[in-house]
């Protein structure tokens, strides 16, 4: 899987609540977001949800991506 992310500590935070909020369905939600922004042309949100969208998987696995020091 590849899962890339360029996120700021306001996406860290963005991404806590979604999964507070809205628990399984938080990657969900940023995607809808995600699809949201591009409908109205905004391309930097829609960029912006996406990566918040992939650091929810990342926050939510039960596993380790890559390599651990």
């Amino acid at each position: 899987m590849y899962l890339p992310l360029y996120v700021e500590s306001r996406d860290v935070l963005d991404a806590q609540v979604l999964i507070e909020q809205f628990g399984q369905s938080a990657g969900l939600e940023a995607a809808d977001r995600a699809v949201k922004s591009r409908n109205v042309g905004n391309h930097l949100h829609y960029c912006r949800w996406r990566q918040i969208e992939r650091l929810i998987i990342v926050l939510s696995a039960q596993t380790t991506f890559g390599t651990v020091h």
